[in-house]
């Protein structure tokens, strides 16, 4: 009888097997190969090393030369090539310079990295125009000195570059950063690179850090007014200048009208009057506010023009986000060519605090609402989709560009729900600040961002 866990030798196969005692044997098979087939078997294992030793062959000159250094060896190796085959003296003397040179390089090359680098910045969200303050921290971990070097920090889409001296074993190098943040937009800072090599550029070694900080430029903002026309708002609501039957702010009495509700009847009145009387209300308006802007870059003038609508329509939305209200920030979505414009969306914005809210502002980008690289909704779907999704709206703002003409404002405004005051703000940098008023819309022209808390407190918007 075979013992339990026993190891039993046969020469065809490999399996494990469990018992009805719950005892695990084990077979241990050995495949015979021939000659053919092992030296194939070696042959790829062979093949396969010499693949990944020529991979990272390849990437360390790809990180270690320049394109100077390319260059250099290019100039080396054909000199060599020239001299021997036609004898010329000269291309001798030239791949011999250019081997000296590389070979000069190389000593800048040597040693380890042994640097721990922190990167603190003062804040992660600025307005745009101001500056950003870092502070980078060097220190050699290791015992023995290190060469200088570089920090090579991308910010957004430039680099900004610290040199490091020469450190000893445990020595520490501060830098004082100053990372400029002069338009809106978000800025990743990092991964930053340590690299050292020759004066000349033509070697390096460089040692990265994966941490990407990302810092919030905010639109400029300005301080606007309140308006009774939904900037305003309490449990009640806002009294509006419209009468209606039913509401919770009672105006005043009138005569009974076949069809009033008998629970409106004021009896005081009626037993006064000896007629039937109603009570009559104004109609209460919850301050729910819709900040709609433009990002079809064609109604702008030029990227300037488009920034003061961005912060226009931030002003707007942290005013009402300040204040407890109720605030809709609606923007075009990214548009599907594939489907030639026939699905159309739109995208809203956080507004839980203005910090998130002026987050998203951020992010924004224009594109272009026609043309066959159409990218972004136009302004009247974006005001459709808003009448559709969101209701009881007491004021809506179009905010947008110099080049939209007063028929397109018209027509976002008719989409609309009818009872709801509509105020378009387009911005033209150097216009004097101006209103137009009709039936169902108002029209706001800003010159710049300080005319727009002057129009609101002029009583503008009614």
């Amino acid at each position: 009888m075979t013992p339990q866990n026993a190891f039993l030798r046969e020469p065809a196969t490999t399996d494990t097997v469990t018992s009805t005692r719950g005892a695990t044997v084990t077979r241990l098979a050995r495949t015979r190969r021939g000659p053919m087939a092992a030296g194939a078997a070696r042959a790829r294992r062979g093949a396969r090393a010499v693949g990944g030793a020529f991979a990272s062959a390849g990437r360390w000159v790809r990180e270690t030369v320049s394109p100077a250094g390319m260059l250099l060896a290019g100039i080396a190796v054909g000199g060599a090539v020239a001299g021997a085959a036609f004898g010329w003296f000269e291309a001798w003397v030239v791949a011999a310079m250019a081997t000296v040179l590389l070979l000069v390089c190389v000593p800048f090359l040597l040693g380890a990295h042994e640097y721990r680098v922190r990167l603190e910045l003062d804040r992660d969200r600025v307005v745009a125009g101001s500056e950003i303050r870092g502070t980078l921290d060097l220190v050699n971990d290791g015992t023995r000195p290190s060469l200088p070097g570089v920090v090579d920090i991308p910010v957004g889409r430039g680099l900004v570059e610290a040199h490091v001296p020469m450190l000893r074993g445990g020595g520490h190098h501060r830098e004082e950063l100053v990372i400029a943040a002069q338009r809106r937009g978000i800025i990743d800072v990092g991964p930053m690179t340590v690299s050292r090599g020759d004066p000349l550029r033509i070697l390096r070694r460089a040692m990265s850090w994966p941490e990407v900080q990302r810092v919030h430029v905010h639109p400029v903002t300005v301080a606007l007014p309140s308006s009774s026309a939904g900037l305003i708002r309490d449990l009640e609501g806002t009294p509006s200048n419209r009468l209606v039957d039913a509401d919770l702010s009672f105006h005043a009495v009138r005569d009974y009208v076949v069809g009033d509700s008998q629970r409106h009847v004021h009896w005081k009145s009626t037993a006064r009057t000896g007629k039937l009387m109603v009570r009559q209300y104004e109609e209460s308006r919850h301050a729910r506010i819709a900040v709609l802007l433009d990002l079809d870059l064609e109604g702008y003038s030029d990227e300037d023009e488009f920034e003061a609508a961005v912060s226009a329509a931030a002003s707007l939305g942290v005013k009402g986000v300040t204040e407890g209200r109720d605030v809709l920030v609606a923007v075009s979505a990214a548009l599907d060519t594939a489907d030639r414009g026939a699905v159309q969306s739109m995208r809203s914005l956080a507004t839980i605090t203005p910090r998130t809210l002026l987050d998203g502002m951020s992010a924004l980008e224009g594109g272009s609402a026609s043309g066959p690289d159409a990218r972004v909704v136009r302004l009247e779907a974006v005001t459709a989709l808003v009448a559709q999704s969101f209701g009881d709206l007491s004021i809506a703002f179009l905010v947008t560009g110099s080049h939209v003409p007063l028929q397109r404002l018209r027509r976002a405004a008719v989409a609309l729900p009818l009872g709801i005051a509509v105020v378009a703000v387009r911005c033209e940098p150097g216009a004097e600040p101006g209103v137009r008023r009709s039936d169902d819309l108002t029209v706001l022209t800003i010159g710049e961002l300080d005319d727009l808390p002057q129009l609101l407190a002029r009583g503008a918007v009614q």
